[in-house]
């Protein structure tokens, strides 16, 4: 039976079983994990097998956390990595948690089109019986009234328990019916537009200036090489905070990168001054959605705005089949972007109570308390 191919249009009478192991002993079959990545109602490259895959070997070796995964007559329909941990953003309070590491910019569960309510459902059944100290559960970064997030909040509430926001961000996001030509015009004014053609222009002069798009495995790796080598020249190499300043992260980074070429979903744009870039930028392609991962430029050629003119050449993004729109996975008011990309997307952190009545009661009032200081926050 392949509910895959029919979006799973059809939920009712299957009996769904969820499954949560340490992730070394519960590691699903790829290709069943890479068909729920294409019928999931919300992309997240960060849990696709590999992207996360790298990430676990790389940031928990000991192999502490778990994979809840929904399967339906033996088929995949869901997937997040959980741990438990003894402290919340500082303060003694355990809590279990969907994992994420500093390099993961979205927590949103991959589920099947269709099967959102029976995922959370399933998850939310298995916290309660196995919460242990934890006082609620912990949901960061999922994209607000995603599919996935507006059935938990439906779920939540006719469950009687609390699903409070404890954390909400916008962050640019790229998406336009215009072409890349008509959005570069109206994204920027015309002063902003004749200044980088003279800094354009004027970096032209230094040598022969290209724009080279690495998709395939062995460009990826091509391709990883160099950023290591620009970012760690930067003053991220300086601070100690390149990519390439920890083994881990460098290991991580440069499987991740193959793992998406070899998959299709990752196009790397450099800027290149005789051959050599200046500017890059890793992007990870989810359809209907892309996600940029990572960039990085030359400090040296600062003046002329390489990453800025680099960013004109990714609206291609615009026309390109299957994909409607782009998360930038930046920092809120990035300096940058913000000014370039006119979109938003909306990213809230969750709390959900768990457990019986005592145990539902004390984390619906810690996540009331948190609630109230994002709204006072949001109003001031």
């Amino acid at each position: 039976m392949v509910l895959l191919e029919t979006g799973f249009d059809d939920p009712g009478g299957l009996a769904p079983r969820l499954d949560v192991a340490p992730w070394r002993s519960a590691w699903p079959d790829e290709a069943d994990w890479h068909q729920l990545s294409e019928a999931a109602s919300e992309p997240n490259p960060f849990f696709e097998s590999w992207l996360l895959g790298p990430a676990l070997e790389a940031f928990d070796p000991a192999g502490r956390v778990l994979l809840a995964a929904l399967r339906i007559d033996g088929q995949l329909a869901g997937i997040v990595p959980l741990r438990f941990s003894s402290t919340y953003y500082g303060h003694p309070l355990p809590h279990l948690t969907v994992w994420l590491h500093p390099n993961a910019f979205c927590g949103v569960p991959l589920i099947a089109r269709g099967f959102e309510a029976m995922f959370w459902s399933a998850l939310l059944d298995w916290v309660d019986d196995h919460a242990s100290a934890a006082a609620f559960l912990h949901l960061p970064i999922m994209p607000e009234d995603s599919a996935p997030d507006t059935a938990l909040t439906e779920i939540s509430r006719d469950g009687a328990r609390a699903a409070g926001v404890v954390a909400r961000s916008e962050r640019a996001l790229l998406a336009s019916p215009l072409s890349p030509g008509e959005y570069y015009e109206e994204a920027l004014p015309n002063k902003k537009r004749k200044e980088l053609r003279r800094q354009a222009r004027r970096l032209g002069e230094l040598g022969t200036l290209t724009v080279e798009r690495a998709e395939t495995p062995q460009a990826a790796s091509r391709f990883a090489d160099d950023f290591l080598a620009l970012e760690a020249a930067s003053w991220k190499g300086r601070a100690g905070s390149s990519l390439a300043d920890d083994a881990a992260c460098e290991r991580f980074f440069r499987l991740g990168l193959v793992g998406a070429a070899e998959r299709g979903r990752f196009e790397g744009l450099s800027l290149t001054l005789d051959t050599r870039p200046i500017a890059m930028l890793a992007s990870f392609l989810t359809p209907p959605g892309a996600f940029s991962f990572k960039t990085t430029f030359d400090e040296d050629y600062a003046r002329y705005s390489p990453g800025v003119l680099l960013q004109k050449e990714n609206l291609d993004l615009l026309q390109r089949d299957g994909i409607a729109w782009c998360d930038s996975c930046a920092a809120p008011d990035h300096p940058m972007i913000d000014h370039f990309w006119r979109g938003q997307r909306s990213v809230v952190s969750r709390n959900v109570a768990i457990g019986g009545r005592l145990r539902r009661t004390i984390g619906t009032r810690l996540i009331a308390h948190e609630s109230r200081k994002i709204e006072r926050t949001m109003s001031a």
